[in-house]
């Protein structure tokens, strides 16, 4: 599709500014606008030189935009030119509206005596903030466009934190302008108390009312979706929500994307998954061996990561699916592990003195190993030479064997592995370690499926696994997302990318686009659990047959499964995407 637009500005409190998953989506898809656009593209971001460190080149200002950038500076408006260090490095103007802050009354002020948003007794780093940077984007965006000289002109807003930009425009240019929502605060806070956004009757605007912080950016985001030219959410569950709750039904749906060429083929894949697995065996070598052993051979590693949303991330039921498999597996006497990690970050002090200790006498035996490594492998082959019964006392001394033995011995403990690898705050307080206790996962012997709560991010190197986020995914064999509110959900889609299996679910963004775009065969790569109009007992029992099914694969179903998932992360590579934004662009123009 070609782009119909002179120029194309792109607006978003996340640009050289990581908050959440709108940075991933802006940043990953800048080089296949780049490829519409050329140097008619232009990103805009908030200064935050802390940010900006690193990841954002600053260069001179460019000769036909010094007036433009005097006039705007005389304002209260610097404006920092450069590239913003992503693939396609797109020009970024990151705009330094410290001195334009005074002005903070005056534009609520505009705000309410042109849109009627009421936002009396909002907070700066609440609501004021965005809101004084959105509305400077739009004075720049006026001003530049205005120097360049160019007729056609779309800018494109996300989220209801620039939307004060857009709302500048407006009213005062001719220039056209998009807004897109990723979620909607009215949904994601309702949904967090429980709440069915989609079913049952909602009055939107006495439900933002009651809610300390939600009413001023409820009504922002209703004033953009009916005051935009062009009204896109990012998928069609966040388009049923928005109509419901905004009352306007999106132009057009502007699926997320990921860049697939920056991810491993298959057989990539299948190597780092071997090298990673053999790490986090280690991890387990030490966390259960201690008291009981683990056929680590036969386990099979499932996960589930994201922010501590227990309910809209499906926490609940996930442990509650995860109780009912354990249940089965012991019934049927399938005694094959499943080792289930929660990558949840929680309230921690500290890592459990017991594993560190674990760690260290594990390493201490391994390093004793290593050293008598040349010793044993001469031996062994003498002994296979020779034809003698290997054992024990053909491969060690006297001395290393006492050595070792009293190694292991100090290494075997009584009792069990703990639930969690840190220790927590209120620790019996904890909603996920209560509902592992309700649910019987207690990493007791006789129980298959065994539960680590990881409370952490991933970062490579937290004295533990010291695995990254994709590591952490590559080296396991299925990942679980059963989210209750989920706008897009790029989890499901990164591990497909990584070929990875994975399971969402319809309530996502991801997981509607499956079902619409993607056949669900014997090997769907990505299951879709079914959660739209079914109660939460439902869904945990069908979310536990999916579990019980992985777990009864074969190893070449689940490689089958594994090429699936790749095949389907394709379909949702940004070249294809990219279009839906061409698509909204041009619509812009047309109005």
């Amino acid at each position: 599709m070609e782009a119909k637009a002179d120029t194309l500005f792109e607006t978003s409190w996340e640009v050289c500014n990581k908050v959440g998953g709108i940075f991933t989506v802006v940043s990953s898809k800048a080089r296949e606008t780049i490829d519409h656009y050329k140097q008619n593209y232009w990103l805009i971001g908030p200064w935050f030189p802390q940010k900006a460190q690193g990841v954002f080149e600053e260069k001179i200002v460019p000769d036909e935009l010094k007036d433009a950038c005097n006039t705007l500076s005389k304002e209260g408006i610097q404006l920092h030119f450069g590239n913003w260090l992503v693939k396609g490095e797109p020009q970024t103007i990151l705009v330094d509206f410290t001195e334009f802050s005074k002005q903070t009354n005056d534009i609520k002020k505009n705000l309410w005596e042109e849109y009627q948003l009421d936002s009396l007794g909002t907070e700066w780093h609440d609501f004021d903030q965005p809101v004084v940077w959105a509305y400077a984007t739009g004075k720049v965006i006026q001003t530049i466009t205005e120097a360049l000289g160019k007729e056609k002109t779309v800018a494109q807003f996300h989220e209801w934190l620039s939307g004060a930009g857009l709302l500048y425009l407006r009213n005062r240019t001719n220039i056209k302008t998009i807004w897109t929502t990723h979620a909607t605060m009215l949904g994601r806070t309702l949904s967090a108390e429980g709440r069915n956004i989609y079913e049952e009757p909602v009055n939107p605007e006495e439900e933002a009312k009651k809610r300390f912080g939600v009413w001023a950016k409820h009504q922002m985001e209703r004033i953009c979706a009916h005051n935009a030219h062009v009204f896109t959410t990012v998928s069609e569950i966040t388009g049923i929500e928005a109509e419901k709750l905004l009352g306007k039904k999106p132009d057009v749906l502007l699926f997320n994307g990921l860049d697939m060429e920056k991810f491993p083929t298959f057989e990539q894949a299948s190597i780092q998954h071997k090298k990673t697995k053999e790490k986090i065996n280690t991890f387990l070598t030490y966390y259960f061996h201690p008291y009981y052993p683990l056929e680590l051979s036969e386990a099979l590693i499932y996960f589930i990561a994201g922010r501590p949303e227990f309910h809209t991330k499906g926490i609940d039921i996930f442990i509650q699916a995860l109780g009912i498999l354990n249940d089965q597996l012991k019934k049927e006497r399938i005694n094959k592990p499943i080792v289930a990690f929660l990558f949840i970050p929680g309230n921690i002090k500290n890592i459990r003195q017991q594993l560190i200790e674990n760690r260290e006498l594990f390493e201490d035996i391994t390093e004793t190993m290593e050293d008598k490594k040349q010793d044993i492998q001469q031996k062994l082959t003498e002994a296979l030479i020779t034809q003698k019964e290997i054992n024990k006392k053909i491969l060690f001394d006297e001395d290393s064997l006492e050595e070792l033995k009293r190694k292991t011995m100090k290494f075997l403990k009584k009792g069990k592995p703990g639930i969690s690898t840190h220790e927590l705050y209120n620790e019996e307080q904890d909603q996920i370690v209560q509902a592992l206790a309700k649910a019987g996962l207690n990493n007791t012997k006789e129980d298959i499926v065994k539960v680590i709560y990881y409370p952490i991010f991933l970062t490579g190197a937290d004295g533990l696994l010291d695995l990254d986020y994709y590591e952490g995914m590559q080296g396991s064999h299925l990942g679980i997302f059963p989210s209750y509110y989920e706008p897009w959900g790029y989890t499901p889609l990164e591990a497909a990318a990584l070929g990875v299996a994975s399971i969402t679910t319809d309530l996502s963004g991801f997981g509607r686009y499956l079902c619409t775009e993607c056949r669900q065969g014997k090997y769907p790569g990505v299951f879709v659990l079914k959660r739209y109009g079914k109660d939460d007992k439902t869904s945990t029992e069908d979310l536990a047959k999916i579990l019980y099914q992985f777990r009864i694969w074969t190893k070449q179903e689940r490689v089958e499964n594994k090429q699936a998932a790749k095949k389907i992360a394709q379909t949702a590579d940004w070249k294809q995407f990219i279009e839906k934004y061409i698509q909204a662009h041009n619509l812009a123009l047309e109005k």
